[in-house]
């Protein structure tokens, strides 16, 4: 794998959604109508609010734990805090801040949280209910909404429970951590209105589980379509990795001063390109004036270049560079300009008449260029451009403008030249801005959990790992990592639930690489070796064509299980069947099995399906499979050296091996032993 300086960036969602045609990330993000509302108040002037953001009306607050009430106040105020009978005391320091701590209370309500000051100042929150807080994060498979999912309208209408409250932050990057959300956040009782852009899989989890748990369950939402795990991660953590200095000094930078920062990362990048990129590095650059390009293609763009019907572009997956030239006057030309690109997928470094005038990461946000003063001149001016992504510039070629100092707007609507430079396997992957959205290195954790940090909760939903796909391997350091780092928040061994990557992408025919498979893998074996972390496995209910499948009802369900088991000890089947050990005898290999107590089911044949076996030399061959009780054995009579077994290792396996309880098999990969030898 080529590694960054910063070590991975995140796969592209236009080329996994087969090109981002439309809307800037309408495909893998999911707007809210919710507003924010302001905290009640009752004082005679208009002062902050004594309680933190996060303490409103309908709230859910953790039973059986310690209660932190926290807030801001008058410096050297005392603050008082009462919940049902309980009540607590607290000095405000120099800076305003308190934090009080109430007796644990069992479920029940609701009550009122009021907090006084000695200032005179009050608050009180009512219909405060005493439950169960549970936080669901991830990227867009998390976020999409309840309106979004299968059997919309039914399970919609039905969707009117007291006992659920709901939560959802706003997106909110922030290069440092905040105390309080950067965009609202508002609790609400769950109803068809408050539910319908919630996340439908922490929705679905909630009603499933209250029920039989009947206490009172707080669902926290704060997730971002499209996020990388590095953006969830804080910086001591990221820091302890290794590997991340250099984007979280710049990160660093940012903060003080975004103008150097972005100087910085545009040297950077330049850098980058001339390093990676053939086309960069020729002589002369395809970037200048100089280099003839009369022999390339040329087109109107469209917009992406999956609509170009090139075939060498339509699954192409790498940097194309463009060239479009316009033609201005000496009165045109003299002022300062710019350059208008709109969005791209997802790099790019654009140069005019061999200046270059920027460079950025990031398939949702618009190029808007300047192009200083004495770089245009009168006659032919040249507008090169690097992409490098899965679908290239995303707005069509009269959308794109050059706008000049005396106001004329200049549409780069012409015929563009374009040639392909080399794909991302040749290059690599240019690193993510460290500040940008749901890209950022911490910025997601920054702004959207360490505002929740002193919230008790009794579990974590965890739905993310797609746009990381293609760096499995750097997943597997970062996961681990994660949890960690969630765990010193909420709680030192805080139940931690994830859930696996579904099925997506076309059919195979044959054994063959696949990145989804190996993060899979990466997220079974996370599980596995982690304390107190379980696996939601959904390899049965993802969409080959559709990055988000529709059917969040099962994964809530399966989620539902595994809190029901993890949680609250409950003799609940919470996994379909798991590997435990592929023995060889032989001819044969027998794969052994747990969670099949009540048996192991073979749907739509007589015989298990999607079973590999790897020899030696990592060559991978289909082999025939048989039922025996509840194991799996394999014919491996056509296969020397034998060395492991994969079950469901493809992007979209079919697989039909269930358990009684009607879960399906994890997918995995598996070493072959040899059966020990017994001397008769």
């Amino acid at each position: 794998m080529n590694k960054s300086p910063w070590m991975i960036a995140p796969i592209s969602l236009c080329l996994l959604l087969g090109g981002c045609a439309g809307s800037v990330g309408a495909s893998s993000s999911f707007t809210s109508d919710n507003t924010s509302k302001s905290e009640k108040t009752e004082t005679a002037t208009k002062s902050p609010p004594l309680l933190h953001a996060i303490f409103q009306d309908h709230e859910v607050l953790q039973r059986n734990k310690p209660i932190p009430v926290w807030g801001t106040a008058n410096p050297g105020d005392k603050v008082t805090v009462s919940l049902a009978g309980e009540s607590a005391n607290a000095t405000a320091d120099a800076d305003g801040n308190w934090e009080a701590a109430l007796a644990p209370l069992k479920a029940g309500g609701p009550y009122e949280l009021t907090a006084t000051s000695s200032s005179g100042q009050t608050q009180t929150n009512q219909d405060v209910l005493i439950g169960d807080v549970y936080l669901c994060s991830g990227q867009s498979n998390m976020e999409f909404p309840l309106r979004l999912a299968s059997n919309y309208d039914a399970d919609l209408n039905s969707a009117s429970n007291p006992n659920i409250r709901l939560l959802h932050v706003e997106r909110f990057p922030s290069a440092t951590p905040l105390t309080t959300f950067g965009a609202g956040a508002e609790w609400s009782v769950t109803s068809p209105q408050t539910a319908k852009e919630f996340s439908a899989v922490c929705y679905f989890f909630g009603r499933d589980l209250q029920p039989v748990v009947n206490v009172p369950v707080g669902l926290i939402e704060s997730s971002w379509g499209g996020s990388v795990i590095q953006a969830w991660i804080s910086r001591e953590k990221m820091h302890a990795l290794g590997d991340y200095d250099q984007a979280l000094d710049l990160l660093s930078l940012y903060a003080k001063s975004p103008q150097e920062a972005i100087k910085q990362w545009n040297n950077f990048a330049r850098d980058w390109w001339h390093t990676h990129d053939p086309a960069s590095s020729a002589t002369p650059p395809w970037s200048t004036p100089d280099y003839d390009d009369s022999a390339w293609a040329t087109i109107t763009p469209p917009g992406t270049w999956r609509e170009w019907n090139v075939p060498a572009l339509e699954t192409f997956n790498g940097i194309v560079w463009l060239r479009e030239h316009v033609t201005l006057t000496a009165a045109q030309a003299k002022s300062a300009a710019k350059l208008s690109l709109g969005p791209i997928d997802q790099a790019d470094i654009a140069w005019v008449n061999g200046t270059e005038v920027g460079a950025l990461e990031g398939y949702d946000v618009n190029r808007n260029y300047d192009v200083p003063a004495g770089t245009l001149h009168a006659g032919d001016n040249l507008i090169a451009l690097g992409v490098q992504g899965g679908a290239g510039i995303l707005w069509p070629a009269d959308k794109m403008t050059l706008a000049l100092g005396d106001g004329t707007v200049v549409p780069l609507a012409n015929a563009w030249r374009y040639k392909l430079s080399a794909t991302m396997d040749q290059t690599g992957v240019i690193p993510d801005v460290p500040w940008l959205n749901q890209f950022g290195l911490t910025d997601l954790y920054n702004g959207m959990i360490e505002p929740l940090s002193h919230v008790p909760v009794s579990g974590i939903l965890w739905y993310q790992g797609e746009s990381d796909a293609g760096h499995p391997e750097e997943y597997a350091r970062l996961l681990p990592a994660m949890i960690g780092n969630w765990r010193q928040k909420f709680g030192a061994n805080t139940p931690f639930m994830i859930v696996q990557l579904p099925n997506f992408g076309p059919y195979s025919t044959k054994p063959e690489h696949s990145d989804w498979a190996e993060m899979r893998e990466v997220e079974r074996h996370v599980a596995d070796t982690t304390p107190n972390t379980g696996l939601a496995v959904t390899i049965d209910v993802g969409q080959t064509d559709f990055l988000h499948p529709t059917d969040k009802q099962d994964v809530g369900a399966r989620l539902a299980l595994l809190a029901e088991h993890m949680v609250y000890d409950m003799p609940v089947e919470d996994s379909g069947p798991t590997p435990v050990a592929a023995i060889r005898h032989g001819r044969t290999v027998t794969v052994s099995f747990a969670h099949v107590d009540k048996g192991m089911l073979i749907y739509e044949t007589n015989r298990p399906i999607s079973f590999q076996v790897c020899d030696k030399a990592d060559t991978c061959r289909f082999v025939d499979a048989a039922q025996k009780n509840n194991d799996v054995v394999l014919d491996i009579s056509h296969i020397r050296h034998p060395a492991k077994v994969r079950f469901c290792w493809a992007d979209s396996p079919i697989c039909n091996v269930y358990n009684g309880d009607d879960l399906p098999a994890v997918p995995f990969q598996l070493p072959i032993t040899k059966a020990a030898y017994r001397r008769k």
